[in-house]
């Protein structure tokens, strides 16, 4: 119980030295900027992110049908070892 208490108030402290850091928002803006406006470095450019975006999908379901091919060759390897079974007993 002693450790927890220690634990609890360890972080209590840390959440109190680091809210000051939480707290400052940004200077908010009070008027429509156009993005040909603004500075470089707040431009990001959207092909990257696009790529980015595809090639985690195709990947994504590509992984999921091997996952897939993998499943059904274990189900079809195990009918045809229930279908065996079943000749051997006389089934079939």
């Amino acid at each position: 119980m002693n450790r927890f208490l220690r634990l609890a108030g360890a972080c209590l402290f840390a959440l109190l030295c680091a809210a000051p850091s939480f707290a400052q928002q940004p200077q908010q803006q009070t008027e429509f900027v156009p993005v040909d406006s603004l500075p470089q470095a707040e431009q990001m450019a959207a092909a990257p992110l696009l790529i980015a975006a595809y090639v985690v999908v195709l990947v994504s379901f590509f992984v999921y049908l091997l996952s897939v091919a993998r499943r059904m060759q274990k189900v079809q390897t195990e009918i045809e070892r229930l279908e065996a079974d079943m000749k051997k007993a006389g089934r079939g």
